[in-house]
């Protein structure tokens, strides 16, 4: 009599557990059902984007110091006072009048930056530069700029180490607007 009612707990335990494994393997077709829609509707939709931008950039940079809270209010002076001289002083009507403009006043520039450091008290120098580097993939208000190599100019606060504030000086694609983001190498790395 035991080893029946046994015989029929463990009958009514395979039963169970094979409605079990078709509910899992359900709710897993659904989920990865759901995971392929969302990933080729992404990708579609990538596609499909009709504000990416392809030409030449001159973004600008300025990165801080560090992220402690003073430098990263210092480096908000200073971007104000970048875009201040950059508005008066450098013609963008082209990339090329840009890209010249700005590396004959790298100097000046860095100047400007010194200026604010000192006003509020830091001593640690600003370093303005041209270069071409890696950036990723960002959105400017309704554009799309691909990742890729591009010139940028650099003001180097102290280490530059800190965030970094960004826009695009040439289509002037954000003047106006904040773009607040990790450092260059957290970018780079994944931080």
């Amino acid at each position: 009599m035991l080893s029946c009612c046994i015989n029929l707990y463990r009958k009514a335990i395979i039963v169970c557990m094979k409605k079990l494994i078709v509910v899992c393997k359900r709710i897993i077709c659904i989920l990865l059902s759901a995971a392929i829609f969302f990933c080729v509707s992404s990708i579609f939709f990538a596609c499909t984007d009709n504000n990416s931008y392809d030409g030449e950039l001159l973004r600008l940079h300025i990165r801080a110091n560090s992220n402690c809270e003073g430098d990263q209010n210092v480096k908000l002076k200073v971007r104000d006072a970048v875009n201040e001289f950059i508005s008066k002083n450098i013609e963008k009507t082209t990339f090329d009048e840009a890209y010249a403009d700005i590396g004959e006043r790298l100097a000046d520039i860095s100047a400007a930056a010194d200026r604010v450091l000192r006003a509020n008290g830091y001593f640690y120098g600003a370093r303005a530069k041209l270069v071409n580097e890696y950036f990723p993939s960002r959105m400017y208000n309704d554009v799309t700029v691909p990742e890729g190599y591009y010139d940028a100019l650099i003001v180097e606060l102290g280490e530059g180490k800190g965030d970094n504030w960004w826009c695009v000086i040439y289509p002037p694609l954000c003047y106006g607007e904040d773009f607040e983001y990790k450092s260059f190498f957290a970018e780079l790395f994944g931080g």
